[in-house]
């Protein structure tokens, strides 16, 4: 007895193995997306019936007869239409292949031909009880199982004399529930496979168009930022400056300026140079870097001294500061009938300056602490005389951590040699050979930081 269930077994598996492979051919159609999207037309409902219908055809063609039963798969169609594509479809599969079966006589024609039909409706009502979704595998086999108890347990009462019932309900039953609930697994397999690979493309669809959109913005706010550093500086009696900026991202967080502080800038013997790096990167550090800039430069406007702007601009800056950001800023004040600097160094890089008299190094101490860090900082100002011939070189740390191949820093002695190799040449040119043996000095290591440069040079 289970040697004959297990060739029954065998025969039906070697049955759907044919159906498998146009399954698999469905799941790679465009009807099956257009079912997977809830957006079929009638047209793709009518064609999904005529193919499930031919695979109940398909199941009833390819049987074996056993006990005057027909061992066969015609319930598969129909089920796996229900399952998939709602009840409508399940319904016509299970007409067309109950149709067909109804052509083949036998004393289980009228069993039969209605039990096709209702395992297409069950497989819909099981598709609309889970909301037109396709169900778990576990749940598809279930249910298949289920149902075909119930079909066979029909077609049994229906159809068989009371002698036989055991035999057909063993050779003939069982082997059909089991091989229908593997094919139902197996077709659910291919199934959810497919919906995992839609799900994934969905997904990677929507990442680029993400990743697309913020690419987009940063490029708007690098646009932004680039409106916020002086494209072209104030000429300056007295004095030749330069500066420029280089952000290693799309947008970063330092910044410069240069500010005449006359309401007459064709009168002016004072000018306002400041450089700042915020501390963090990207758009954030930018949003900082925009608010400390205007800050600064309106607080410059209505005091006289650099203690004194930056002493009214932190506790702006720093009640402000929501997320602990704070920015190193060194703010100075060159006037060329002094011929001096005036500044505060709030917790930058020292500037250094190079005489041109004797050729020493000045590096330009701090005065307080970075602004934004703390609202009641206190700072204090400094001031040194200026010569024709100094050079003044403010830089962010992107300059003096940059590092090369063997991770080395190319820090303040490169930039001082840099310097004093330069000292003659105008302060664009100075600008232009620090950075030049900067990248030079990085090879082929990327900027990791941005690198902002300023040189004022006294004539």
């Amino acid at each position: 007895m289970a040697a004959g269930i297990v060739e029954n077994l065998i025969t039906l598996f070697q049955m759907i193995c044919v159906i498998m492979i146009f399954a698999y051919l469905f799941s790679r159609s465009r009807y099956f997306t257009e079912v997977f999207e809830n957006r079929a037309t009638i047209r793709t409902k009518i064609i999904l019936i005529i193919f499930f219908g031919l695979i109940s055809v398909y199941g009833s063609i390819s049987k074996i007869g056993l006990y005057g039963a027909v061992l066969n798969v015609h319930d598969l169609g129909p089920i796996i239409a229900g399952f998939v594509c709602g009840p409508f479809v399940g319904l016509g599969a299970g007409l067309i292949g109950g149709a067909f079966r109804f052509t083949q006589g036998g004393p289980y024609m009228y069993a039969a031909t209605l039990a096709t039909i209702l395992a297409g409706v069950l497989g819909g009502l099981v598709y609309l009880a889970y909301k037109k979704k396709f169900i778990s595998t576990t749940n598809a086999v279930l249910y298949t199982f289920l149902i075909e108890i119930l079909v066979s347990i029909m077609q049994i009462v229906m159809a068989t004399p009371a002698a036989e019932v055991v035999n057909v309900a063993v050779f003939v039953a069982l082997p059909m529930i089991i091989i229908v609930s593997v094919a139902v697994f197996i077709f659910s397999k291919i199934i959810h496979n497919v919906l995992d690979e839609h799900r994934m493309k969905a997904e990677k669809e929507k990442l680029e168009s993400e990743m697309a959109r913020k690419d987009a913005e940063l490029q708007i706010a690098a646009e932004i930022q680039k409106n916020f550093l002086p494209e072209t500086l104030p000429r300056t009696e007295g004095f030749d400056i330069a500066a420029k900026s280089l952000m290693a991202k799309e947008v970063g967080g330092d910044f410069f300026d240069v500010m005449p502080l006359e309401i007459i800038p064709m009168s002016t013997s004072r000018t306002g140079i400041m450089i700042a790096d915020v501390s963090g990167k990207g758009v954030p550090a930018a949003l900082f870097m925009a608010l400390s800039r205007i800050v600064v430069r309106v607080t410059a406007m209505w005091f006289n001294k650099p203690q004194e702007v930056i002493s009214f601009a932190n506790p702006i800056i720093a009640s402000n500061s929501k997320t602990g950001m704070f920015v190193t800023l060194f703010y100075g004040v060159i006037d060329k009938e002094t011929l001096t600097l005036t500044y505060v160094n709030a917790g930058h890089n020292p500037p250094i300056v190079l005489r041109k008299e004797t050729g020493e190094i000045e590096e330009l101490a701090l005065t307080g602490v970075a602004i934004g860090a703390l609202e009641d900082a206190e700072y204090t100002q400094e001031s040194i005389p200026l010569a024709p011939g100094d050079v003044v070189v403010l830089y962010t740390d992107g300059i003096t951590e940059a590092v090369n191949d063997k991770e080395e820093m190319f820090d303040v002695p490169r930039l001082i040699e840099t310097i004093r190799k330069n000292g003659n040449s105008s302060s664009q040119e100075i600008v232009n050979e620090i950075i030049s043996a900067v990248f030079s000095f990085s090879g082929t290591q990327p900027q990791y930081d941005d690198i902002t440069l300023m040189v004022v040079k006294v004539k």
